[in-house]
């Protein structure tokens, strides 16, 4: 009963601006660096306008996943540094952009810098809730957001990171509510904000199996923001679910005429293979492939695509294992666990992969795709019980996923030794 209120709520909130469609000549963040190029002409020896203009170019990079803009922010930020070396509010700009980079380590030593300067300050606190994420720090960044809220109750930037713990945590019903009362916070004029929650509540329904209330979520988001990349990408997804192959396709390749990143790419490759288009697949896997390899060696990359890539499309698993240890070095997030484990997996290494699965899940994400890698890894370890349980449990939860075919024969083999079920 509570999970529909919440989703009635949430749907309300969004019809009751699906009219506010995006017709600004400029969206907010071009307005923002427009106003803050106007101030640095006013004033050009004062720091906060080149803090302002480094802020909105970093906010234009996720606008339109355009990661140039990060390279502009930091030239406006260093003229800002030059001004005034130990303004506060500047050096938390910096903190925004290496975020905005993957650079997480470095974002959080810099952030615990400013977090000791400044202990109540809470955009610092969500810094660190961002960096500690990605990192895997998973109880220092529900910490952190405990903070954010404690100082600020019902601050925007609070409820958005909480809304994500919440998922991480498997509590959808309780990060959707979270995500429904940042969008109700966040102004109209915030066309890219509102989108990007709408973005993320379509999200966390498509994963709670409402498929029509994401897709009713996200036509509201590009309504806010035309062609907004999250949204096309998260709308391919709705049609992947709806097995409507074609049309996931012409979303993904919507999405990619602007600027396309080595992610979408591979994405619009899996779309293309289930759409039966091989060749078209085939080119465009390497079109990935060409792609994300240029960019192995940032922190910006796409090494957990790659992963997946070449255990499960091009097998070279030795590539594989090779890429998933570099980049678990780096950092340890479930994600980047998850894509490690599988790789350990396709490698024979099904002991060293379960204990990284088991990392994976430990915080309590129920994702069905780790359920399947978790499950697939059991069957390799005689451990016949747990592998039925997580295949079920990721069929129950995806049961259209790509896997569900290999999760299927797994459970059937595994059936005469311990009456091992197969969720219809």
């Amino acid at each position: 009963m509570k999970q529909s209120l919440i989703v009635a709520v949430a749907l309300l909130s969004v019809l009751s601006f699906a009219e506010v469609a995006f017709t600004d000549q400029f969206s907010p963040a071009e307005q923002k660096i427009a106003a803050a190029e106007n101030a640095i002409r006013k004033n050009p020896k004062k720091a906060e306008p080149y803090s302002d203009l480094a802020m909105a170019l970093a906010r234009r990079a996720r606008e339109t996943s355009d990661a140039a803009y990060y390279a502009k922010a930091e030239e406006a930020l260093k003229k800002g540094l030059e001004l005034s070396p130990q303004n506060f509010a500047v050096q938390k700009v910096g903190v925004w952009i290496l975020l905005g980079k993957h650079e997480f380590a470095q974002a959080r030593q810099q952030a615990e810098v400013l977090n000791r300067r400044m202990p109540d300050d809470v955009q610092v606190y969500g810094f660190l809730t961002d960096a500690n994420i990605e990192l895997g720090n998973y109880a220092e960044a529900e910490k952190a957001a405990q903070w954010m809220l404690d100082i600020r109750p019902g601050n925007l930037a609070g409820l958005t990171r909480g809304a994500y713990l919440r998922e991480l945590m498997g509590d959808l019903e309780g990060s959707l509510e979270l995500m429904t009362q940042a969008y109700q916070e966040t102004p109209p004029a915030e066309t890219e904000d509102r989108a990007w929650i709408l973005t993320q509540m379509a999200h966390l329904q498509l994963s709670s199996g409402h498929v029509d209330a994401a897709d009713k979520l996200l036509k509201s988001a590009l309504l806010l923001y035309l062609d907004y990349h999250y949204a096309l990408e998260n709308l391919a997804q709705v049609r992947t679910a709806q097995q409507k192959y074609d049309e996931a396709v012409d979303l993904l390749r919507r999405r990619n005429q602007s600027v396309p990143q080595p992610e979408s790419l591979y994405a619009l490759a899996e779309a293309l293979e289930r759409a039966g288009q091989a060749q078209e697949a085939k080119a465009a896997f390497l079109e990935f492939e060409a792609r994300a390899r240029t960019q192995m060696g940032i922190a910006d990359n796409a090494n957990r695509e790659l992963v997946f890539y070449y255990a499960d499309h091009a097998y070279d698993h030795d590539e594989a294992l090779r890429i998933a240890r570099t980049e678990s070095a780096r950092r340890h997030d479930a994600i980047t666990l998850d894509a490690f484990a599988w790789a350990l997996y396709v490698n024979g290494q099904f002991a060293e992969a379960q204990e990284q699965m088991d990392q994976a899940l430990a915080f309590g994400t129920r994702s069905p795709k780790f359920f399947f890698h978790a499950g697939a890894i059991a069957s390799k370890l005689n451990q016949g019980q747990k592998a039925a349980r997580l295949l079920n449990q990721a069929m129950a939860l995806d049961v259209l996923a790509d896997y569900t075919p290999s999760a299927r024969k797994i459970l059937a083999a595994l059936a005469p030794m311990n009456n091992a079920s197969v969720t219809q």
